[in-house]
């Protein structure tokens, strides 16, 4: 099942996108990540008003997503080059 999925040209075509356009722009990810993270503050904030269980996971959803996005794109910025 993995050889199909290293052999297809689809995904190489989209690795090979991704890769270059972050290429350009590096700090995108990270920038990313910030911004569902202040998402998240936003979020929790009306929770707080309202103790809704939605805006409880869609608080935790947005605040994990974000972190994560964020420490990917800072291991990602030296491997991707100048």
């Amino acid at each position: 099942m993995l050889k199909r999925f290293d052999r297809s040209p689809a995904i190489a075509r989209l690795l090979e996108t991704l890769s270059s356009s972050l290429a350009r722009q590096r700090g995108l990810p990270v920038v990313i990540g910030v911004i569902l993270i202040a998402i998240s503050f936003i979020i929790q904030l009306i929770d707080l008003a309202v103790g809704s269980p939605v805006l409880a996971l869609l608080w935790s959803i947005t605040h994990h997503v974000g972190l994560i996005t964020a420490f990917i794109g800072i291991l990602m910025i030296e491997p991707l080059g100048r």
